[in-house]
């Protein structure tokens, strides 16, 4: 008798409203004072949705990073990008961009020129993956994918795009330097589902964040809304299970086999020592991460 093994849910966060950059605002699911950290992730930010009018759309000019990665994933609206190095790029709708810092880069994220003249609706995730001490200083990098090279699975009743890690077979097509998921659900009203999630020794920390509908992530379980993050517990348990609400429910399953090593981070540097937060300033005061032609 195959007896199956379903994740249950050990608590349940809402976001917090806030403005960054330029004043855009977002939803963040985390760092906010009940949550600060989930080992391997630093930082999720939902970005929107809101509509703007022609040139009213905010962005984050100019600022450096060091020491993580940021993953971006447009559901609506695009963005471009320039760096330091003089790479430029767009991240376009359903599109993902996925820079690797390192050991420092000036980057800007700005809505396009294009989505500037029309405006529209701007609505977007960034995921910030710290990095273990021996990548931190690794050469910058980036990993873009348009809409059409975002891998999916489909049955009847669900459709999951496959940004890193595996499932149902297919396979991401961004190469990670911590094993994680990053899974983009779409369930159809009044379904039942069951989801396998990584099980490496119940070393994965999963989470999954609310989009828009409701749903129960559990057996017997509440349901819950857009906004609020759920986190599973940490056991050898490995289905998770999802009942859409009457309006359906989306939602993104992040896990990852946490880091654990010491985290000091400030602004938009994470490192390992406070000595190297004081570094990371100094070398960027003193131009050594570059700065942005425009």
């Amino acid at each position: 008798m195959n007896i199956k093994n379903f994740k249950t849910v050990e608590a349940v966060i809402p976001s917090l409203f806030t403005l960054e950059g330029e004043g855009f605002e977002i939803n963040r699911a985390f760092p906010t004072p009940q949550w600060n950290y989930f080992d391997p992730f630093l930082l999720l930010d939902e970005m929107g949705p809101a509509v703007h009018a022609p040139h009213s759309a905010k962005g984050a000019p100019d600022h450096p990073h060091r020491g993580f990665e940021t993953v971006t994933y447009l559901l609506d609206g695009e963005f471009e990008h320039k760096d330091s190095a003089g790479n430029y790029g767009k991240i376009k709708k359903g599109g993902v961009q996925w820079m690797t810092a390192g050991s420092g880069v000036v980057h800007s994220e700005l809505p396009s020129s294009d989505f500037q003249k029309t405006g529209g609706r701007l609505h977007g995730f960034q995921l910030w993956v710290n990095l273990p001490a021996s990548h931190k200083m690794r050469a910058p990098r980036y990993q873009e994918k348009d809409p059409e090279d975002i891998p999916f699975y489909s049955e009847n009743g669900f459709k999951v795009k496959i940004i890193a890690g595996s499932i149902y077979g297919v396979e991401a097509k961004i190469e990670t330097i911590v094993p994680f998921i990053y899974w983009h659900f779409i369930i159809e009203p009044n379904i039942q589902l069951e989801i396998p999630t990584p099980n490496i020794n119940d070393k994965y920390n999963i989470f999954s964040y609310i989009i828009s509908g409701s749903g129960k992530f559990e057996q017997n379980g509440k349901l819950y809304n857009k906004g609020n993050s759920v986190v599973f517990n940490k056991t050898n348990d490995d289905i998770l299970h999802v009942e859409s609400g009457v309006d359906g429910v989306e939602f993104l399953i992040l896990g990852g086999i946490p880091i654990g090593e010491p985290v000091a981070r400030y602004g938009p540097f994470v490192m390992n020592t406070k000595e190297e937060i004081y570094q990371a300033f100094e070398d960027y005061q003193s131009g050594k991460m570059g700065k942005i032609s425009h």
